[in-house]
């Protein structure tokens, strides 16, 4: 029997939102007016307002044969959500935007609105408005994210000072290898239909593209541990690339230690059989949404009580460039390789 198909024109624009929305709950004190006006009306208490947008368009950020829609509703609310972990925090809202092909029936954005709504309740954030419109062909996501931090206390890029210290949260390389794997089993797939895709044992690293997490929590680690990032970005394009930002807005230089690099044993084992470097994906893998930062020396010690905290290098004057200490013991120029949007 035939799944239920339900066409977008049978709903028109409107009724479409108001399905879409209909369960939608408002979490936050300060959302005063969220979807169903011309505009939401967000209270910041006296806080500054943090706010991020980013596109995702089928083809060049996600291929929906091996990306479920519900995972990509939930992506594409964590990546946006991340910017402003980046700044140093808290998000509280978002709006979504969908542009949709009639090659997608109402059950279909269900699906993604189901992954939508989950990351707003994981993260405690309110969906308060969006758009909807046609595409010709395939699906593009815009999503706004909105947060709110202590005033003056937002952190930026160009913060750095000579001497701080260089970390990053979590592990990284491991969303570059889930997408090794995933466009591996996609050929595999294409010549022979009938093959079962073989992910045993790779939750992990598939995990990590398909549902990447922000790391709301490492600021809120900081934030109650009194420590202020001097700057931050998050690492959507590899880690070399984001290195490369800091300095360049810091007008610093920096050394990094490869061996300092944290690693899951997946992301090794499975970049071996990759026949890549595990180091070469946490530097230009992309995608691993962990917060790098800068730190002042004196809150070394408070930091080495997070196991999910990891210092990698230290920063350095601009004349003395950026420099990466391999595991053999040689010195090469640290250079972005990372994902570009613009790359043909």
């Amino acid at each position: 029997m035939d799944e239920q198909r339900t066409d977008i024109a049978s709903l028109g624009e409107f009724g479409l939102i108001d399905h879409l929305t209909r369960n939608n709950e408002t979490r936050q004190a300060g959302t005063h007016l969220g979807v169903g006006d011309d505009a939401a009306v967000i209270d910041s208490f006296g806080k500054q307002t943090v706010i991020s947008t980013d596109m995702l368009v089928e083809g060049i950020h996600f291929d929906l044969m091996y990306t479920p829609l519900k995972h990509l509703g939930y992506k594409a609310v964590a990546v946006n959500l991340s910017d402003i972990c980046a700044m140093f925090a808290t998000p509280t809202h978002i709006t979504v935007s969908i542009g949709i092909s009639n090659r997608f029936s109402v059950e279909a954005l269900d699906e993604l609105y189901e992954g939508i709504y989950a990351a707003c309740e994981r993260y405690n954030v309110d969906l308060v408005g969006g758009d909807t419109c046609s595409s010709q062909k395939g699906l593009i996501i815009s999503i706004t994210a909105i947060g709110e931090v202590e005033t003056g206390k937002y952190v930026t890029r160009s913060g750095a000072q000579k001497g701080d210290l260089l970390c990053v949260s979590g592990d990284l390389g491991g969303a570059y290898i889930g997408l090794q794997l995933l466009e591996r089993e996609k050929r595999i797939f294409l010549e022979s239909p009938g093959v079962q895709p073989d992910l045993q044992n790779k939750a992990y690293t598939v995990g990590r593209i398909l549902k990447p997490e922000p790391r709301a929590d490492i600021v809120t680690w900081l934030q109650e541990k009194g420590i202020t990032p001097t700057s931050m970005i998050d690492v959507s394009d590899g880690l070399s690339s984001e290195i490369l930002h800091i300095c360049k807005q810091s007008n610093k230089g920096c050394v990094l230690y490869e061996e300092k690099i944290p690693i899951h044993s997946e992301t090794k084992e499975m970049a071996l059989e990759f026949n890549v470097a595990p180091s070469t994906c946490a530097l230009s893998g992309g995608e691993d949404y962990e917060l790098l930062f800068t730190i002042k020396q004196e809150d070394y010690e408070k930091i080495t009580i997070s196991e999910q905290i990891s210092v990698i290098g230290y920063m350095t004057d601009a004349d003395e460039g950026t420099i990466l200490h391999t595991k053999g013991g040689n010195t090469h120029k640290l250079v972005a390789q990372g994902w570009t949007a613009f790359n043909g």
